[in-house]
């Protein structure tokens, strides 16, 4: 049987996953100030982050609507997966299930299923890795949607970044969340509960430092053995690249994925910031 994975572009799959034929991103589309961009595999992220340093007001993106969707299920497999992000932090989910609805009107037969990936950007590519590899083992669809809705249960993300300023700008921090970061110039180390809200898991005098409580984190967690760490960042290679080292060395996972962060998670982790999940 074949199979598609659809994700949404905030899925942080490098451009060599995109093209093996697994996968197929629907974009969003990105806006700061006047400038509105889709975010596609023409995404300039350089760009992206000199519009909004230059924009006052936040920046803000766009769901894909039900019909964009339904254009991606039209791609010839026979079993299709979809992955988008948090359905509490976009639309994203909603407009994937409505296309599902509309679809099976002509094709009741077909295998569609929507994932609630519960997380975004690396939590995503961790989700849709997953199911890549249950998929080509030959499980059949009902068992790939069972086994990924278990992983998605059990996942953790965690993201640190080096400005919380759109997640402000956005509403997306409490009040004293924002009050310690301006003033005290903390770095917070944040999640995302079990239902995908951002939670806040500690914080640190410094990137670096929450990194390593980061880790912490990992290392403690017993179920993270054998799992693959997926790891986006935005414009920080090296930040990414300490945090691969220092979990390869305390914990053991199979396998650490490095990305960069496509146009939707760059908006919300901003330059500097790193999403960790597994």
């Amino acid at each position: 049987m074949s199979f598609k994975i659809i994700v949404d572009s905030c899925c942080d799959l490098t451009p060599a996953q995109l093209q093996t034929g697994c996968f197929l991103s629907v974009p969003l589309t990105i806006h700061a100030g006047e400038y509105a961009v889709l975010d596609n595999a023409a995404f300039d992220q350089a760009e992206l982050l000199w519009r909004m340093r230059e924009c006052e007001s936040a920046p803000h993106t766009a769901c894909p609507s039900p019909v964009e969707y339904m254009q991606a299920f039209d791609c010839g497999a026979d079993d299709i997966y979809v992955v988008t992000l948090s359905a509490l932090l976009s639309g994203s989910h909603n407009s994937a299930a409505q296309a599902r609805l509309m679809w099976l009107e002509d094709h009741p037969n077909a295998n569609v299923h929507i994932f609630n990936s519960c997380s975004a950007s690396a939590g995503e590519v961790a989700l849709a890795l997953k199911i890549r590899d249950l998929a080509e083992s030959g499980m059949p669809f009902s068992g790939v949607v069972s086994e990924a809705s278990r992983y998605i249960g059990g996942m953790e993300t965690f993201f640190v970044l080096e400005t919380l300023d759109n997640l402000r700008k956005n509403g997306r921090l409490t009040r004293l969340q924002n009050i310690v970061t301006s003033t005290l110039k903390i770095k917070l180390l944040m999640g995302a509960t079990r239902e995908g809200e951002i939670c806040k898991k500690g914080q640190a005098l410094s990137v670096r430092q929450a990194l390593s409580k980061m880790v912490s984190f990992m290392a403690e967690d017993e179920k993270h053995v054998g799992r693959r760490l997926a790891i986006a960042h935005c414009n920080c290679l090296d930040r990414a690249f300490y945090l691969k080292d220092l979990a390869l060395e305390r914990c053991r996972f199979s396998e650490v994925v490095v990305s960069d962060t496509c146009g939707v998670s760059t908006v919300y982790a901003n330059d500097g910031g790193v999403v960790a999940a597994y």
